[in-house]
């Protein structure tokens, strides 16, 4: 303060002819002291010092206050002066709630608020990924409200906190054993230090005894580039710790100025013998010390080859925040006094003139180039450095500047980090890896956890995701549940075994049916051909062919003309096979009722009667195919619920009814045939052709009826070759049981294959 007056009243730049006056207390850190004497300074009871020998001219008014370092005396001599209009700049209260105007109003200071600071120390511990922190704060306003600002804003960030204790430097010696315990049974490994430098000095004595070491402290302004601190680190309980400073500052002679012990030498007072002495270890001639085994002191010694505390410029940034002050009352009072080459002296100073009003229009950069003002809560701009403790090899502790904080950037540049280095891990829970979801642990804070995996079907694809995502219906999570993959697409096709067997099942039915009929064509006239109605054996064989192929229809990817083909095409196609096979079976009932006397049915049964017949068994099955398929056709279809992770494509019925029409109407042809035939199976052996159809449908029925529960249960692509078995097998029986003995007389018993064979095992029976 006394550097900054000085350069003032030598200045003709800044209050040209006006000299500043001012007078010095020490608080000695008590409130009560700091109420009386800023009360004593408001009334002007008090002796004025000038800075020279020549007298005021007039009383002089104390303009403004200048301190204190703490936020609770602040606190308090600003609510005592606040009516008296009279500023209080501090350079070192920190405390948010002095920028409160309405409590106090002409509080100003020249370091930021600590609004801004433990707004900083949490975006400083969410930048490290630190979400499970211990806290220690100063047992006082400083303390109490910036460590509720930090918990909030520590809260906001997804940052918890393990605890919180207040510490004060006269606490019992039974508290602060207890704050030791805390920090012993804690599982954090983080500790956040809202203390002040005196605080933080006791405690790091107790820690010491204690030999916690191992944590990463977080540090304020308070105590995180105190050069005592450091030196008092021997145990090494701080190493690597990091945290806000106010940024370095230089002030050109100021060093120059501090160094400069002459003017306190020449004075020949007791505080320059007692100063001397103990900065040099030695013992003055006029000194009334007691003290022996000293040298003896010249009073000339060089103070700036001396490393201690007094000539430590670490705390530069402190003495330009009280430079920064006197500067501000300096600039407002040039104003209110309308000074250019010359200043007014009629302007009447009272204590209303340096008014927080006047102080907060004042605009001005000091010589160093910094820009200083207060916004309208009275404080300044808000920027940190970054400081970390890095021990060097010699056991001292070196302050690195690491990174910056401005306030003034948006929140997503307000912190920087310029360097890179270790820091420990401290979490409640691990984070949870994409694939899985954060459950919280009943009764702990958010940040204790567990990490499920996602279900079948659902992913997350970020850390610490709280929810799984369920992916769309044509995708499947992969096995780490990180990423949805396309689903496999399941039909029966050609290339797979069952596939493929099924087809050549099917070509093998259709080759065997060729050769079946071209065994019939070549042998047309012979008598067991033409005995067994050979157009309709033709037809049979036909249709026995499309029924053989119509399977291949439902092999391969469904489509939209497949999906009504097949349905249509095997309803047709049996119909017409089962209107033969009928056909056939009510010839032989005709046939045998013909050899009775007097009988004349078959002229009501000829081969135009039996062509005609089955024409119309198979145009009513036509027609439900085409309402079947005007009114709802089936069409592709992609089941989702049959299998999790795969798409099965099958075609779906469109109308029920339709395909159960389309079955129905092929059951009850089939039954009536059955029937018919199995009346018939005792007639002659003539016409035991009755006998081949019974076991065929027979046959024909008991697959079809096992069919349909076999086609219900079955799941995916094998529904669908329970359908295509159930079509060959049917048609294999038919096939087999109709005509293969009929081959086989043909082919290995030809001498049977005569009318008169034939005649005669009709005539031979009774």
């Amino acid at each position: 303060m006394l550097f900054a007056i000085a350069e003032i009243n030598n200045s003709t730049h800044i209050l040209p002819g006006i000299s500043l006056g001012y007078k010095i207390y020490d608080v000695c850190g008590s409130i009560a002291r700091g109420v009386t004497v800023a009360l004593a300074s408001a009334t002007g009871n008090e002796m004025v010092f000038a800075p020279s020998d020549v007298p005021c001219t007039r009383p002089v008014n104390v303009q403004a206050l200048l301190g204190v370092t703490s936020s609770s005396p602040c606190m308090a001599i600003s609510t005592v002066i606040g009516p008296f209009h009279i500023p209080l700049i501090s350079h070192f209260a920190t405390c948010a709630c002095l920028s409160d105007k309405t409590k106090y109003p002409s509080f100003l200071r020249t370091i930021p608020s600590d609004y801004y600071q433990s707004r900083a120390l949490a975006q400083l511990v969410k930048y490290f990924g630190w979400t499970w922190v211990g806290a220690i704060r100063s047992n006082d306003d400083y303390g109490n409200n910036g460590m509720a600002i930090f918990t909030e804003t520590a809260q906001q960030l997804g940052i918890c906190l393990e605890y919180s204790v207040p510490f004060f430097k006269t606490d019992a010696p039974d508290k602060i054993q207890k704050t030791v315990d805390i920090i012993k049974a804690s599982t954090s490994k983080v500790i956040v230090a809202f203390l002040s430098y005196m605080d933080m000095d006791v405690l790091i004595h107790e820690l010491s005894r204690h030999n916690l070491t191992g944590y990463q402290w977080v540090g304020t302004e308070g105590w995180i580039s105190d050069s005592h601190i450091a030196a008092n680190n021997r145990h090494h309980i701080l190493d690597g710790a990091i945290g806000l400073s106010i940024p370095k500052a230089h002030v050109s002679g100021m060093r120059e100025f501090i160094l400069d012990v002459k003017p306190l030498s020449s004075s020949s007072s007791e505080l320059f013998t007692e100063f001397w002495e103990t900065l040099f270890s030695c013992k003055l001639k006029t000194s009334k010390s007691s003290a022996e085994n000293q040298t003896e002191c010249t009073g000339h010694e060089d103070v700036t080859g001396v490393q201690n505390s007094f000539n430590d410029m670490s705390l530069m940034p402190i003495f330009y925040n009280v430079y920064k002050g006197v500067y501000a009352v300096a600039h407002a009072l040039h104003n209110i006094l309308s000074c250019n080459k010359t200043c007014d002296n009629k302007v009447h100073l009272d204590p209303f003139t340096v008014s927080e009003v006047n102080l907060l229009k004042i605009r001005f950069t000091t010589k160093e180039g910094d820009e200083v003002y207060f916004n309208e809560n009275g404080d300044p701009v808000a920027k940190y450095e970054i400081i970390n403790w890095q021990p060097t090899e010699n056991g001292i502790v070196d302050f690195v500047t690491v990174g910056l904080y401005d306030a003034s950037l948006p929140a997503d540049k307000q912190l920087n980090l310029q360097n890179k280095f270790l820091v420990p891990l401290s979490v409640c829970s691990e984070k949870c890896q994409p694939g899985t979801r954060k459950v919280l642990q009943k009764g702990k804070p958010v940040c204790c956890y567990d990490c499920l995996s996602c279900a079948e079907g659902e992913i997350s694809n970020i850390t610490d995701s709280v929810t799984c995502v369920r992916c769309d219906p044509e995708f499947w999570s992969n096995e780490r549940r990180d990423a949805c993959v396309k689903k496999e697409a399941e039909f029966l096709s050609y290339e797979e075994i069952m596939g493929a067997l099924l087809t050549a099942a099917s070509l093998f039915g259709t080759c065997m049916t060729a050769v079946v009929a071209f065994i019939f064509f070549r042998y047309r006239q012979t008598p067991i051909v033409r005995a067994n109605n050979s157009e309709l054996s033709f037809l049979l064989l036909f249709s026995l062919t499309l029924c053989f192929l119509c399977s291949l229809t439902f092999i391969g990817r469904p489509s939209e003309w497949s999906c009504m083909l097949r349905h249509t095409a095997f309803g047709i196609t049996f119909v017409l096979c089962i209107s033969c096979v009928l056909g056939k079976t009510i010839v032989v009932l005709m046939a045998f009722r013909a050899t009775l006397p007097g009988s004349d049915v078959m002229k009501w049964f000829g081969p135009a009667q039996q062509k005609l017949s089955v024409l119309g068994f198979t145009l009513i099955q036509v027609i439900i195919c085409i309402l079947w398929l005007t009114i709802s056709p089936p069409f592709p279809f992609k089941n989702f619920k049959e299998f999790k992770n795969k798409i099965i494509l099958e075609c779906a019925l469109g109308s029920a009814v339709g395909f159960w029409a389309v079955l129905g109407y092929i059951g009850l042809l089939a039954m009536l045939c059955f029937i018919l035939a199995f009346l018939a199976r005792k007639l002659p052996d003539n016409f035991n052709e009755a006998k081949f159809i019974t076991f065929s449908m027979l046959i024909f029925c008991a697959v079809w009826i096992t069919f349909i529960p076999a086609y219900v249960s079955s799941p995916g692509k094998f529904s669908v070759a329970v359908e295509i078995f159930a079509i060959l097998a049917s048609s294999f029986g038919l096939l087999i049981c109709i005509f293969i003995p009929k081959c086989y007389i043909i082919l290995l018993k030809p001498e049977k294959n005569t009318k008169k064979s034939m005649m005669g095992k009709g005539a031979s029976k009774p």
